[in-house]
This record gives C-alpha cells, structure tokens and sequence, in this order.
C-alpha cells in the first residue's frame, strides 16, 4: 500500500451474522470525587445517568467519529457501571451488539471512550486529576473470526 493511501474494507461479499463486541476501561479519581458521584450530589446531576446516555449516542454514530468504520444497525447497546467498595475508580463496560456484515468491536470501545469521557465532564470541577486509561475489547462473537475473549 502507498504511504498515505486509506481504504474502507469492502465487505459487500461477506455474510450477514449475528454479532456483539463487549469493551471495558477505567476512570480513576480521587475517593471524594467517588463518593459525590454515589450520593449524586455533583453540581451537573446524575453523572451516571448522563455517561451512560451520552455513550449510547456514541456508540450509534461511530461511523461518524472514526472515518473508515462501516454504519451498522445496532439491536442493543448496554453500559454498566461498577464502583468498587474498596477502589478509587469507576469501571465501565459497554456491550454493543447487532447483525451485520462486519464487527461492533469500535461501537463497544466509543461507547467506553465517551462514557469516561462524560463521567471526567460531569466531574472536573472537583477533580480535573482524573485519568481514563485501561480501555479495550475484552469479548467478540459473531462473522467468520468467531470467539475472541481477551486474556487475563
């Protein structure tokens, strides 16, 4: 391939099957900051409610936001939040499945993305040290690949 060239895979003569992709990632902060977002009482409201939301939208326009991503038609998309008794952190997964000709592996790691991006939003203006890290696939099904389960 010439430097510089990009490609949109052609998946025109690829079967159509069901398919999900699940992705997780982190947002650390500090212990104060966890507990606000428990007892819901920053300042823009239910950050939870607001991240989950806005990664559902996310997750719906990937092929907006990453340039060579095909448009799918989602059948569901669920995000969970875990917030650990003992961590400083809030653990996202994003599940995003459909029937298709290609994967839904960047809907579930968009919907993570923008999920810790909007929990960071709801939450700078009590701590602008947060850090998002740790996003990745953790579960494929589905097309010709079939199962991928992230290891360890």
């Amino acid at each position: 391939m010439d430097s510089g060239q990009i490609h949109m895979i052609d998946v025109t003569q690829k079967r159509e099957t069901e398919r999900q992709a699940v992705a997780k990632g982190k947002i650390q902060m500090k212990l104060a900051t966890l507990e606000l977002i428990r007892k819901g009482e920053l300042e823009k409201g239910d950050v939870l409610a607001v991240a989950k939301t806005a990664g559902i939208m996310a997750a719906k326009e990937t092929h907006r936001l990453i340039p060579l991503c095909h448009p799918l038609q989602l059948t569901h998309i669920a995000i969970e939040f875990h917030l650990p008794n003992n961590g400083n952190f809030v653990e996202i997964t994003a599940s995003a499945k459909g029937i298709g000709k290609t994967g839904f592996e960047m809907e579930a790691l968009v919907a993570v993305s923008v999920s810790a991006l909007t929990i960071y939003d709801m939450c700078k203006a009590v701590d602008r040290s947060m850090t998002i890290g740790e996003i990745r696939l953790v579960r494929k099904s589905g097309g010709k690949s079939g199962l991928y389960v992230a290891g360890g």
